[in-house]
Formats: structure tokens, sequence, C-alpha cells
């Protein structure tokens, strides 16, 4: 089999998934149902314990929080959400303490890949995405953009996993576009 074959294999390979991701949310859009996410099939298999007076649950990041192995969502705050740099697919464990307070762990990280792209603002979802040079785009958590500075048309860098099915991305820098701003003057 030639190179070009093998390239257009891989490319028509990473559209259906892509499209298979996309058509899974739609779906749990529509109908709740959340066994149709690869987010929730992974976390589905991991385990939930209680430990003397906290509560440890395992959960995988599906881009915005954590989904539980009973496919309950746990919110994560932003700031650790983009601190940390999470990516779709990653594990957690969550501890909930007797007095209610949440303590989350990153413990099992995806590959990532590092991908460059310019930033833009969707109207039509009212939030932040990459629009990558390989033409793909990805969404953004806001708290990363504003941390960053970020603006519309600025250069950034993003973290995805290296699996290629993910509609979030994590932020990891932002390089500001060049010309005239209101600091400058």
């Amino acid at each position: 089999m030639s190179d070009k074959k093998i390239k257009e294999l891989k490319k028509l390979v990473e559209t259906a998934e892509i499209a298979l991701q996309q058509a899974r949310e739609i779906l749990f859009d529509l109908t709740g149902d959340q066994e149709s996410s690869a987010v929730f099939i992974k976390a589905k298999n991991l385990k939930q314990e209680t430990d003397g007076e906290s509560q440890i649950i395992e959960g995988v990041f599906d881009g915005q929080q954590m989904v539980g192995p009973d496919g309950k969502q746990y919110s994560i705050p932003v700031t650790y959400a983009s601190k940390s740099k999470l990516v779709e697919g990653d594990m957690l464990k969550l501890t909930i303490s007797s007095d209610g307070s949440f303590v989350y762990k990153q413990i099992c990280p995806q590959d990532r890949s590092r991908l460059k792209g310019t930033l833009v603002y969707d109207n039509e979802t009212d939030g932040y995405r990459v629009m990558t040079e390989d033409g793909k785009n990805y969404k953004l958590l806001t708290a990363s953009v504003t941390y960053f500075k970020g603006e519309p048309g600025d250069e950034v860098v993003v973290l995805v996993p290296k699996s290629g099915e993910s509609t979030w991305s994590a932020l990891e820098n932002v390089v500001k576009k060049l010309g005239v701003s209101k600091d400058n003057l």
C-alpha cells in the first residue's frame, strides 16, 4: 500500500471518529442518554467507594466536568481544570469529605498532542474556540481564555488527547496578535 493511500485511510478513520463523537453528543443532547457518550463508556468501569467518612469516586473528565461510574456529573472548578490543563478522557479521583468538601486529583492523564491555532469567539454558543492549523476546531473553557487574557485573533497553543477524539481542548498558552492596542498608546 502506498504512503498516499495510508495517509488517506488515516484521515478517513479520523474523520469517522470525529463524526461518531459528534453524533454521540447530538444524541445525548436530544435524549439525555449518557450511555451513548464515549466518556460515560470509559467511566462506567471505574470505582466508587466509601473510605471511613469520605466518599471516593473515580471518573473521567468530559471537557467541563467529571463523569462518575454511575453517569453522575460532578462539577470541577474551572480554575482547577484550566491550571491542570485537563483534556477530555483524563481520569480523576474525587474525594468528598464528611464536611462536604470536594478534592480532585488527576490520576491518569491522557497522552496529549500540542496544536497551534487561532482563538475565535463563537457567538452561537457564546464561548471560545480554537481553529487549529489543520482545520479542526475545539471548544475552550472561558476561564482559561480570560486567565491568559486571550482575544479573538490571538495565536494559541492547545492540548488535545492524542487519540484525536475530542470536542474540548486545554489552553496551554496565548501569543498576542501584533498590532496597535490601547495599552501601546
